[in-house]
């Protein structure tokens, strides 16, 4: 395996508009060759949210981040689907456990380094309700739920949905469905075999606390239920107060030993958001997006988004960048989809910041070495995340691997949060293992 990766100099650029401010990261370092005798290959990268990092949390955020990418490896090393690593990492990260021996010992379920799953956040009744998707690229197959509750993993769920609409119609010719919402989805989990979580394990000390936190809040409030801009302004106050923050989605990309790509989100939803209310990690083209190369996609791609729910669903930003990524230049053409179709959007025009991050892999096949006569199969992957929040954090394995990498991505100094444009990632080049 080759592995460029890093970070280097920032060189802030104009955009269109005179209130944005794009930061591009330029990445490049010295290759490094690895190879494994009979093991196989794939490719992971994950997120833990576009928001609020704590740097007194770093070491956690980044932990569960790492334990996500080592379970979707586990699953490629084994020859598992690309989907099937793709919900072993967001199971993680909707679990959040931490290892003994981390600052936290034992069981972590009651963290709050995601909102996701366990402890997600509750809405006005003090409820859970998830949203999470998937999507395989190979089959262009997708399966979503919304408003989930009693379900502690919820892209579980999701990925039966996109298993059991490959197998075809229903009896009587029925259409088996791709996306179920509230009571149905909970109901169509339990039929097929998903265990139930009672609402007292879902709800966790964490989630509980900040509940009434904010419940206090919103009762002394004025007109908060229709000031959007207030609540936002609070939330993101009591994100920094409380050193925790609100981490929104939880994501995850993967491309397998073929080469087939999937993609996977999954999120609790805003803190007192409305019953009922459905994110973009259940929305199509919005939350998540992955699609092998086919006769007009020169490039696999694979995105998973993460951020204000609101401003990702009336962007269609996973699909916006999956487009994009079939240009050249993968660097550029996501700067320029975060700028443009996101930050700069007509259909975001009156919204004071716009707030979301995503993660995006693309990859390709091509010789080792191409002045070699030997054909040897090489999978090009390139990876970049890119945030208009303060902070992205993500972690990123090969099956080549000895460890997860993991970075938490900041907007530098001065830069606006909604306003600002980070983006960051690298390259890997993945050999196909020795016989």
């Amino acid at each position: 395996m080759i592995m460029e990766k890093g970070i280097s100099s920032v060189e802030v650029l104009p955009s269109k508009s005179s209130q944005v401010t794009a930061v591009k990261v330029v990445v490049k370092d010295p290759e490094t060759k690895q190879t494994q005798r009979g093991k196989r290959v794939g490719f992971v990268l994950v997120h833990a949210g576009a928001g609020y990092h704590s740097e007194s949390k770093a070491k956690e955020y980044k932990h569960v981040c790492k334990r996500a990418c080592q379970k979707a490896i586990e699953k490629l090393q084994a020859g598992a689907l690309a989907t099937d690593a793709v919900t072993a990492a967001l199971i993680e990260l909707e679990d959040k456990r931490l290892e003994a021996g981390s600052s936290e010992k034992g069981d972590f379920s009651d963290s709050p380094f995601t909102n996701a799953g366990l402890g997600s956040n509750l809405n006005l009744l003090g409820e859970i309700e998830c949203d999470a998707s998937i999507m395989d690229g190979k089959s262009l197959n997708f399966g979503a739920v919304g408003a989930l509750s009693g379900i502690k993993n919820p892209v579980s769920v999701a990925n039966r949905l996109l298993c059991e609409g490959q197998k075809g119609k229903l009896s009587a010719g029925r259409i088996p469905p791709c996306f179920l919402v509230g009571e149905g989805a909970y109901r169509w989990a339990v039929d097929h075999g998903i265990p139930a979580c009672p609402p007292g394990i879902m709800a966790t000390r964490f989630s509980l606390a900040a509940f009434k936190r904010n419940k206090r809040k919103l009762e002394l409030a004025e007109k908060v239920e229709t000031d959007l801009i207030q609540l936002k302004k609070r939330r993101q106050s009591n994100e920094k107060e409380n050193d925790s923050g609100t981490l929104d989605t939880v994501g995850a990309v993967v491309v397998d030993q073929e080469g087939n790509v999937a993609a996977a989100v999954s999120s609790g939803g805003l803190a007192l958001k409305h019953p009922g209310r459905v994110g973009q990690a259940a929305l199509y083209g919005c939350g998540c997006w992955a699609e092998n190369t086919g006769a007009h996609t020169p490039y696999s791609t694979a995105v998973s988004t993460s951020g204000c729910g609101e401003h990702l669903v009336r962007t269609i930003l996973a699909r916006e960048c999956s487009c994009a990524l079939q240009t050249e230049d993968a660097h550029q053409a996501l700067l320029e989809t975060m700028q443009n179709k996101f930050i700069g959007s007509p259909f975001l025009a009156n919204e004071d910041g716009v707030l979301g991050g995503v993660i995006v892999l693309r990859s390709c096949r091509c010789s080792a070495d191409p002045e070699s006569s030997q054909e040897k199969p090489t999978l090009l992957v390139e990876f970049l995340w890119s945030h208009t929040t303060e902070s992205m954090c993500v972690g990123y394995m090969s099956a080549q691997d000895g460890k997860a990498k993991t970075h938490i991505s900041r907007l530098p100094p001065g830069a606006v949060a909604g306003q600002s444009v980070a983006i960051e990632g690298g390259v890997c080049r993945l050999e196909s293992p020795e016989s």
